[in-house]
């Protein structure tokens, strides 16, 4: 399957936007944020409009109505990855909560003081900073599997490492910076052969691969609405049912609960017992709509057009003196180009490549011992979706060249 690009364009209302009179947009920045379809919007609007009500205690039309749209959202995410259960998905924030839910409701009850918990050195600071703060209060041990020059992880320090009794195995399914796609596959059968779980951050896969938890066999999985053509404010984890069912509630409140006495209560059964108060019901209709039209499109054709961009754009960038493209090769990578430019600061080339309409990101990304890693303060990263297009390739390299000629 291939997909029709333009027809795709036309869906997106922002693409057709001038940033200023006369400069279209070129986005390349949705590695950050997606933008979002009609169907999307269209969809949310219509929530609002004509089924908007708090879900799950009401008896009228419009609470059952927006109960029937939420809980459709959890199937349809279900089915996305293939999830054996609907209760299976919990609804979050985000990626990040849906990491921090995993360290506070899994990693506090089961971990003690000395127990190891393996990470990688591209991860994302959501998959940092959670594991530091219990390693604070708890004093779990860290370990990180390295990076290599290529930007591919090294896989022998990793079975080293598999050695020492790891309890969890937390690591990026793609990097957000090198774009690298990590062997996910043979990562996790590798920590289970170990008897650890894992854990694995789906904020940049899910969106751009066709994702399997039952032939991942992975424990949790974590992703974001946002990345993937739906809203902000709504994010998923995925766990095997016998560990959500063991792991207590996240936090406190309405809808978590089955019942409460002046000094006691009972959680709810899954997936309510993580959703405490009102969800972000909208949002979840958004998010549904956006599965839909993913699935729609085909996740294997989505993967085959990123692949042909992000080809491209290598071959393109490599042309450029004094560039420098970060990460593996094209065929081990998802649509990701994060690049340094030789005397010029990440910052001052974005921010020229805005002047020519083209939206990139610069800074650390979330990723500052990343970046440490390959001694660089900051990288532009130029990302890639179902949107783009080979002439907006074209005119990135274009803009990067009139910077080149600005800074002399």
């Amino acid at each position: 399957m291939s997909l029709d690009i333009a027809r795709i364009r036309h869906d997106f209302p922002v693409l057709q936007r001038e940033v200023r009179p006369g400069v279209p947009l070129v986005y390349l920045d949705s590695t950050a944020t997606s933008q979002k379809p009609l169907a999307v919007i269209q969809a949310m609007d219509n929530f609002y409009r004509l089924s908007n009500a708090n879900i799950h205690r009401g008896v009228h039309t419009l609470a059952e109505e927006a109960t029937a749209l939420y809980e459709e959202a959890r199937q349809k995410v279900a089915r996305f990855i293939n999830a054996p259960a609907a209760r299976q998905i919990l609804f979050t924030r985000n990626t990040t909560e849906s990491i921090n839910l995993v360290a506070y409701a899994w990693a506090r009850a089961s971990l003690k003081s000395g127990d190891l918990v393996i990470l990688t050195e591209m991860e994302h600071h959501s998959n940092l900073v959670p594991w530091h703060m219990l390693a604070a209060e708890r004093g779990i041990r860290l370990e990180f599997i390295p990076v290599t020059e290529e930007g591919l992880l090294d896989l022998e320090v990793y079975r080293a490492l598999l050695s020492q009794d790891p309890k969890l195995v937390a690591f990026t399914h793609m990097s957000n910076v090198l774009g690298t796609v990590t062997p996910a596959e043979e990562i996790i059968r590798l920590a289970h052969e170990a008897g650890a779980l894992t854990l694995v951050d789906g904020a940049q896969s899910v969106p751009h691969l066709p994702i399997d938890v039952r032939a991942l066999d992975v424990d949790f999985l974590a992703f974001s609405a946002h990345k993937m053509l739906g809203p902000t404010g709504i994010g998923v984890l995925y766990g095997k049912e016998k560990l959500l069912e063991s792991m207590h509630p996240f936090l406190g409140g309405g809808d978590m609960i089955k019942e409460v006495k002046l000094r006691s209560f009972r959680p709810n059964d899954l997936p309510h017992k993580f959703e405490a108060g009102t969800p972000a019901i909208a949002e979840a209709v958004g998010l549904g709509a956006a599965v839909d039209y993913l699935t729609e499109a085909g996740m294997s054709a989505v993967r085959a057009h990123e692949q042909e961009i992000i080809a491209y754009a290598l071959e393109r960038l490599e042309e450029i003196p004094g560039l420098h493209v970060l990460g593996p090769s094209a065929d081990k990578k998802g649509g990701v180009a994060a690049f340094t430019l030789d005397g010029v600061h990440p910052h001052d080339v974005a921010q020229i490549l805005d002047m020519s309409g083209i939206a990139v990101r610069a800074g650390h990304h979330c990723a500052q011992p990343l970046h440490e890693k390959f001694g660089i303060p900051a990288s532009t990263r130029a990302s890639f979706y179902i949107y783009n297009t080979l002439e907006e390739v074209d005119k990135l390299v274009n803009g990067i060249y009139k910077v080149k000629e600005i800074f002399g």
